[in-house]
């Protein structure tokens, strides 16, 4: 299991993406525009910097969803690749089966 806080971390952070995701993609479409001059793109990426780090959704990892782990999680599933080969043993995920050649 994960510790409590590295979870509501992760949540704190996709709060924050989506408060910000409209904002965040103002400034970047006037950043990337070729009719903007370049005092208008300056302003636009100081301003994008002074937004919250977790504001950006590259910041955010994927968690099992029963566990909480970082890594070897496979997104199709949102499970840790142990929680995954569990459950498969369990019948619970339709169209799965452990290989055996």
């Amino acid at each position: 299991m994960a510790k409590i806080s590295m979870v509501n971390r992760e949540l704190k952070r996709a709060k924050l993406a989506a408060k910000y995701a409209e904002r965040r993609a103002e400034l970047k479409k006037i950043i990337s525009s070729p009719t903007a001059s370049y005092e208008e793109k300056e302003e636009a990426a100081i301003k994008l910097q002074k937004l919250p780090r977790d504001s950006s959704p590259s910041r955010q990892t994927t968690r099992c969803a029963l566990t909480g782990r970082p890594r070897g999680v496979y997104q199709k599933f949102n499970l840790g690749r142990n929680m995954l080969r569990k459950a498969t043993m369990n019948g619970d995920v339709p169209g799965l089966r452990k290989a055996s050649w």
